[in-house]
């Protein structure tokens, strides 16, 4: 596959998709409307690594995307709406742009006749809350009660709060493209994706967001407790699925794996995650705390077994190396984090 398209290619996890192909010596257009904080900086450490196209454009846009998806051999699609408080308060955009913008993209691939594979990034927050799974308090954070090996794709769907419904929606469009229409998609219902090139927010990607206002001295609130646990996951370990799955795709198309770090990289909001940015700061880091968020999961782990067996692939980048890796970047790049 030369020619590879990658929507929201300007964004953390596109541009350092983006990245990874450019340097396999690959033709790659970037897809963005440059919405996002960082996407111009990003398009620039781009230009560095070697020669990619970029289509300015959006996928809420129908007539945009049949164009440029012509001549793709693969489709990444990572362009979307990411943050639940944001689809709370806007919730049609949030709809505009994660489903209707999936459909199109799914549509142009129809129309144009040509069996595209297509991944998708997707979320755990398919899941929705998953209030009825029974959680307990372990070493100063939460942790499932009976399941050992996290949630797998075979978990009931339980879509919760508008970003919930409108990433559900296209990640079910995703999997019936291919039922239907032999086109071969696949669905990462992604945990937290973590690493450099992430300029995050408080409302969406809270690893970086630590790490960037413990920087600048902003202030942190935590939502919740802070006892919340994710299986959080290093950039690098995605990128390097999306190239396998690529590599193995009559093997993978029309799947849906959850990927994360697995139970072998767990992390509390706070209670783990705070003594580590601590001690990499060498100083105490004040935060204040907030009432929970809707939807908000008290612990999600990914069953990570399925894509394992299947596609012989688990995470490489513990927690520590990890989370220290976007330190030193966020360190190294604070002229990009001024406001």
């Amino acid at each position: 596959m030369k020619n590879i398209f990658i929507t929201g290619g300007a964004g953390f996890i596109g541009s350092n998709l983006a990245a990874h192909f450019i340097k396999k010596g690959k033709k790659v257009t970037v897809f963005d409307n440059l919405s996002r904080q960082g996407g111009k900086a990003n398009l620039d450490w781009l230009s560095s690594l070697g020669p990619f196209k970029f289509t300015r454009g959006d996928i809420r846009n129908k007539s945009e995307l049949e164009k440029a998806v012509r001549g793709a051999d693969a489709i990444l699609h990572l362009a979307g709406q990411v943050a639940v408080t944001t689809s709370v308060d806007d919730p049609a955009t949030d709809f505009d742009i994660n489903a209707l913008g999936t459909f199109n993209l799914l549509e142009a691939v129809r129309t144009s006749g040509k069996k595209i594979p297509v991944i998708f990034s997707s979320t755990n927050k398919v899941y929705g809350g998953m209030e009825n799974i029974k959680v307990i308090e372990k070493n100063g954070q939460y942790i499932y009660k009976d399941y050992k090996f996290g949630i797998a794709e075979t978990k009931n769907l339980d879509f919760h709060s508008p970003y919930g419904c409108s990433k559900g929606a296209a990640d079910q469009y995703m999997r019936d493209y291919y039922r239907i229409y032999d086109i071969p998609t696949v669905v990462f219902r992604q945990s937290c994706i973590y690493g450099p090139r992430q300029f995050g927010i408080e409302d969406q990607g809270w690893v970086a967001w630590f790490i960037i206002a413990a920087f600048s001295g902003k202030k942190i609130t935590v939502y919740g407790d802070g006892k919340q646990v994710r299986d959080v996951l290093f950039i690098d370990d995605l990128v390097g699925l999306f190239d396998i799955t690529l590599a193995n795709i009559n093997k993978s198309a029309g799947k849906i794996y959850n990927v994360g770090g697995g139970f072998t990289n767990i992390l509390s909001v706070w209670t783990k995650f705070g003594p580590i940015l601590e001690d990499l700061f060498g100083h105490k880091i004040r935060v204040s705390f907030s009432r929970w968020r809707p939807g908000d999961q008290k612990v999600y782990i990914s069953d990570i077994r399925q894509v394992k067996k299947e596609l012989g692939w688990q995470p490489k980048v513990g927690v520590k190396e990890g989370i220290s890796k976007l330190f030193k970047w966020v360190g190294s790049n604070q002229n990009l984090f001024k406001s």
